[in-house]
């Protein structure tokens, strides 16, 4: 006979906390919340205490040296998680300040105790915590014993049965403290200021009994609360698919699918990289319609120009039918994780099976100073994740044609995609013309021609491979057309 406990797990209301946790919060724990001013500490607290608290499992909140309770309600009421019915129901604020200033832990345990006989709570938060050591220090007491009051409250509030949460600035993790010690769990929360932007992040650096992510996880505070981003899970190889025969996707181009072998296999993520003004965004988009036209979903990324009606009017109608879901984020301090997570959610909000990021210069640019120096292990995490998801990924990216090298990527990061296509600009006779060539399809025959191409009202049109004498080498020109001026 098994004689192991089960331990309930706790559902937290903020998005993305309990997936780091590795499950939820360990019910009846004493768990500390630290970290500097400003970084969340409250409104994490009152975000889980509102998703918690019932009638029949109340909690109580106690405010020692920081702010008074009402001055803590009229900010944190502005959040979409506050309930004000709540209040005096099933959520009590009591007041210990006094108490604390007084600087004896003794009656400050021993209101803690009056308050939790009196009222049965199922939930305990003490903010801030800090307070208490504080005034512990600089009394001179000889009551006073920090290491003990810490035992004791741990002691009382599990077996009272009482999930424990005691809030506190902390700036360091080397922080002499016993709580540190006594705590099932501690969340650390942090903050830095990069240019403009501000990048939270938030470390489970203890929860006993269960596995959490590892590692630090960035978490955003809008109106609606907090929510975390934690790294998405990989259920599967993302290596290119190995049943036969392959699906492939029409690209909505034919003579483009025939240079794919036939158009993109299923599963598969491509790279569109080109200059300026050659036509990267609008395969993406006839790519999501195509998609459109066979029963298909999608999701696109932009990082640069939303699309409108006047730029790209089948896209701009697919997203307002809800055919093509679209992320956009305007925000300065993004994270790969974060955008992974937008993506995934409207993968799975629209079941989509197309998915366009355009582009990854402009992603590269939304991404905070911080996360921007290992850009490249960014865009694998982001491909894995996607190609995981079952999706087929098209990304645009911004390519200078210099005329004197070829290259696939400006980040060094070609490998990572399945399939290539590459765009480049020739000079014949005083006109720049467009040519397409595929590079790579992983695992498929594809064409090794390079095609001319035009944009025009309908979309990208394909014309016939150029002459042998237009070809080019690495960018540069190989044979003279005629004598004169006229070459490549």
């Amino acid at each position: 006979m098994s004689t192991k406990v089960t331990i309930n797990r706790l559902a937290t209301g903020v998005p993305g906390l309990d997936e780091v946790l590795g499950g939820g919060l360990p019910e009846f724990s004493f768990n500390l919340i630290a970290g500097p001013p400003g970084c969340g500490k409250t409104t994490l607290a009152h975000q889980m205490m509102f998703a918690l608290a019932t009638p029949e499992r109340p909690a109580l909140f106690f405010t020692v040296l920081g702010e008074p309770p009402l001055k803590m309600l009229r900010y944190q009421q502005q959040f979409d998680f506050f309930d004000n019915e709540a209040i005096n129901q099933s959520i009590r604020y009591i007041n210990l300040a006094d108490h604390t200033l007084a600087g004896d832990l003794d009656e400050v345990l021993r209101r803690i105790v009056s308050e939790v006989e009196a009222h049965s709570p199922s939930l305990v938060f003490v903010d801030s915590f800090r307070s208490v050591v504080l005034a512990s220090q600089t009394q001179h007491n000889p009551n006073n014993n920090l290491p003990q009051f810490v035992q004791q409250l741990g002691m009382l509030m599990t077996t009272w049965q009482a999930t424990t949460f005691l809030i506190g600035e902390y700036f360091t993790e080397t922080d002499s403290n016993p709580i540190f010690t006594v705590a099932d769990g501690l969340i650390w929360l942090r903050q830095s200021v990069e240019r403009n932007s501000m990048v939270r992040k938030m470390e489970i650096m203890k929860m006993r009994g269960q596995p959490t992510l590892p590692g630090l996880h960035t978490f955003r505070i809008a109106t609606s609360g907090i929510r975390v981003f934690p790294p998405a899970a990989i259920n599967r190889s993302v290596d290119a698919p190995s049943t036969f025969p392959i699906t492939r996707l029409k690209m909505g181009v034919p003579a483009l699918d025939e240079m794919l072998g036939g158009g993109l296999p299923r599963g598969y993520s491509l790279l569109v990289a080109g200059p300026s003004g050659s036509g990267k965004s609008i395969l993406a988009a006839t790519f999501l319609a195509e998609g459109a036209r066979n029963g298909e979903t999608g999701v696109i990324a932009v990082f640069e120009q939303r699309p409108n009606h006047s730029q790209n009017p089948k896209l701009a109608e697919l997203i307002k039918s809800g055919q093509v879901g679209l992320v956009d984020s305007r925000s300065p301090d993004l994270s790969i994780d974060e955008i992974v997570q937008l993506l995934l959610g409207e993968i799975d909000r629209l079941k989509a099976t197309r998915v366009v990021i355009d582009s990854l210069s402009g992603f590269e640019l939304a991404l905070a100073p911080t996360f921007r120096a290992d850009f490249r292990e960014s865009l694998s995490r982001m491909v894995t994740a996607l190609t995981a998801a079952g999706v087929s990924v098209l990304m645009t990216s911004e390519l200078e044609d210099r005329y004197t090298d070829l290259r696939f990527s400006p980040y060094g990061t070609a490998f990572l995609t399945d399939a290539i296509i590459v765009q480049r600009y020739i000079e014949v006779e005083s006109r720049l013309l467009r040519i397409m060539a595929v590079v790579k399809v992983r695992a498929s025959a594809h064409s090794d021609q390079l095609r001319q191409y035009h944009i025009d009202d309908h979309g990208l049109q394909i014309r016939d491979m150029l002459p042998e004498q237009e070809g080019l080498l690495g960018g540069r020109p190989t044979k003279q057309i005629s004598a004169g001026d006229k070459h490549v």
